[in-house]
């Protein structure tokens, strides 16, 4: 994640496309064959990806640093 990239979010190989966005969409009912076809310059990998990647945040715990 690049603080200077969609302002730090979680983005496709760099690209100006979050995860949250691919994410919202399916969650939306778009298919990944729509998805691609509105961001021809991904793949279907990026897709499976992006849901690897909210399942493995989902997943993750933060634990609070002590003073």
């Amino acid at each position: 994640m690049a603080p200077d990239v969609m302002g730090g979010k979680a983005c496709i190989r760099g690209q100006h496309v979050t995860v949250g966005t691919i994410v919202g969409l399916l969650a939306a009912g778009r298919s990944p064959g729509e998805i691609l076809k509105a961001y021809p310059y991904l793949e279907r990998e990026d897709i499976d990806q992006s849901l690897a990647y909210a399942a493995w945040r989902l997943e993750e715990r933060e634990v609070p640093l002590s003073p």
